[in-house]
């Protein structure tokens, strides 16, 4: 092949290589790491390598350009796959938006001008119940250029006081109501979820009258699907009652007077982004897919360019090694930036122990000023348009999405599927099924369920209003764990000693130590210390050692050869020196006297359970 000087033709000169190579190829690694056999063929290979989502949707370990189902089209234009925007986030970026809980006027109006002297371009304010008083609106406000900063209002069913102080405030101030800009966050809809009482949608329908009349930069509606994620659902799933929400928001509007286009215009989308970096991009994109058909049903294509608010999700923060929870959130606020999304609240990491400080809301400021002025990634139009695996996935979950929503709308509409528990049962159905993966670790919690730290000494805040309940639950993915933690140190501070589990390590310390690091991860995810016996294979000594320990629970740990000398005349000697169990670190073996086993996949939570009422952890 002759090409011409200064051409560059990409892999032009290696030979194209085929999937059914690379199936090839992996079937060897497969083999020689064990997950594989000779029996294995590279038919196979796809799904051993595969996983499944909880919407059912296969991840697939190789894709290639048939996999991509429908040409995602361009930016800015419908169905806005790819961006609500031809240009994306080029030149501003995304809106920095920071989230305000504190009640106290003083503490909130301080730290909201350092977040917008510092990065912040909108606040968000969390008002009653529990929060700020809407009264308190001017005393919070004053010195925000309220034509300049954004102000995005959480009030619930005092939406309608709230937006009236703000509305006040502004024309004292004679701010001209073409640049005041945010959200009044009415969300009626989203209040039933939380509390299971409705609340009335006319409220809703007024706002976004007076908004689309005299405020073209102010929504008045957000569509909160966190709330359905926060319960525990899928990713799917939080799109399909968002979808839902939002179509029962249209209907309000136009029956109020308004066309569909502004009535479109009025609504503002906002979902929850986690660690799971690609699924959250994925999701945001698929929003905005299954959003423009909807603008399409309604005559409008043009306006269904979706206006998206990324949070990153509370269910995956942890009280526990607080500070893992940077990492978690710079994933998820990585995720909604290449997601396309519009604004992004990032959690401070301390979130879970009360108000977070001065400390933890720079941190979460400067995460999103990272991303967007050193990682640069809001210079590239839809970073992750043309991924087969991305287009693929966001696809599928537009789907997945679409059909919850029109089991939705077939029984009636959000409203009623939230009141006859539709809802709440298709999501506790999912809840199930991930914390059966929390409990057996196969979706790990880095600082928790997995590496937990016994010795940390946890920051102090003060505490943060109680969120308001009543409706669907809030679950966090380490709430089981961190309930074992929060019993063992109960139990410590009341005997003066943490529960402990002794562990006969058998052989000298290569042989035993594999096992006995796993085992003693895992009990520590439940609070539980451990010692060991040390190098031996006597039973009578490692007995005694176990006597000496004070412990009345073992686990023995070694190797596949050693259980087979050893584990049963251990296990035997340790029960008569008092062990009310004997845990064994390794698959099951019918071994004499051994009570129980660990391994990788068994259930942490049962084993943990088991362990502290064994040990009289109350």
């Amino acid at each position: 092949m002759t090409r011409s000087p200064g051409e560059l033709s990409l892999a032009a000169d290696f030979v194209p290589a085929t999937p059914a190579q690379w199936r090839q190829l992996a079937l060897a690694v497969l083999r020689k790491s064990g997950v594989a056999d000779e029996r294995t063929g590279p038919e196979d290979v796809d799904d051993l390598l595969s996983r499944t989502t909880y919407d059912g949707i296969r991840l697939a370990p190789l894709y290639t350009a048939a996999d991509v189902p429908v040409p995602p089209g361009l930016p800015g234009l419908p169905p806005f796959t790819r961006g609500g925007r031809p240009t994306g986030s080029l030149g501003p970026g995304w809106d920095v938006r920071q989230r305000h809980v504190d009640p106290d006027p003083v503490a909130t109006r301080e730290a909201v001008l350092t977040d917008l002297e510092n990065g912040v371009t909108s606040i968000w304010l969390a008002l009653e119940p529990g929060g700020l008083d809407h009264e308190s609106l001017p005393a919070v406000l004053d010195g925000v250029y309220l034509d300049v900063a954004g102000v995005v209002l959480d009030a619930g069913p005092a939406t309608e006081q709230a937006a009236a102080a703000l509305f006040a405030l502004a024309a004292r101030r004679k701010v001209d109501t073409a640049e005041l800009n945010g959200s009044l966050g009415a969300d009626p809809l989203g209040w039933q979820a939380r509390t299971g009482t409705p609340a009335d949608p006319r409220t809703a329908a007024t706002l976004a009258r007076r908004c689309a009349a005299d405020h073209p930069r102010l929504r008045a509606i957000t569509v909160d699907a966190t709330v359905y994620h926060d319960a525990g659902g899928s990713d799917a799933e939080e799109l399909g009652c968002a979808l839902a929400a939002g179509v029962a928001y249209l209907r309000a509007l136009t029956d109020a007077g308004l066309d569909p286009v502004a009535a479109l215009g009025q609504l503002e989308f906002r979902y929850a982004a986690t660690a799971d970096q690609f699924l959250t991009i994925a999701k945001l994109r698929a929003a905005r897919r299954v959003w423009a058909r909807v603008a399409e049903v309604c005559g409008v294509p043009a306006a269904g360019a979706q206006y998206q608010h990324a949070v990153t999700s509370s269910a995956m923060m942890t009280s526990r090694d607080p500070w893992v929870n940077m990492l978690r959130t710079t994933l998820a606020c990585f995720a909604a930036g290449v997601g396309g999304a519009n604004a992004v609240t990032v959690q401070p990491f301390d979130a879970r122990l009360g108000l977070p400080d001065g400390f933890s809301r720079r941190i979460a400021r400067n995460t999103q000023s990272l991303l967007l002025a050193e990682a640069n990634v809001d210079r590239v139009i839809d970073p992750a348009g043309g991924s087969w695996y991305v287009e693929r996935l966001t696809e599928d979950l537009a789907q997945a999405a679409w059909a919850w929503f029109t089991e939705i709308e077939r029984a009636g509409g959000l409203a009623i599927a939230l009141t006859s528990g539709l809802v709440a049962q298709r999501l506790a159905t999912t809840w199930q099924r991930r914390t059966e993966n929390l409990d057996h670790r196969r979706d790990p919690i880095t600082g928790v369920s997995e590496f937990p730290n016994l010795d940390e000494a946890l920051p102090t805040r003060a505490p943060a209003p109680v969120p308001v309940d009543g409706g669907l639950p809030r679950h966090r993915y380490a709430e089981r764990f961190e309930a074992l933690r929060d019993r063992s140190d109960a139990h410590q501070a009341g005997t003066g000693a943490p529960p402990t589990v002794f562990l006969a390590t058998l052989g000298p310390v290569a042989a035993h130590t594999a096992r006995a690091s796993f085992a003693a991860n895992l009990f520590a995810a439940g609070g539980v210390t451990t010692t060991r016996s040390g190098p031996g294979t006597d039973p009578a000594e490692i007995a005694a050692a176990f006597a000496a320990s004070g412990a009345t629970v073992a686990c023995i740990c070694g190797t596949d050869k050693s259980y087979a000398a050893l584990a049963s005349s251990v296990a035997g000697a340790l029960a008569s020196a008092g062990a009310t169990r004997v845990w064994l670190a390794g698959k099951p073996g019918g071994y004499d006297n051994v009570d129980s086993y660990l391994f990788t996949g068994c259930d942490a939570v049962a084993v943990l359970e088991t362990t502290l009422r064994d040990l009289g952890v109350a």
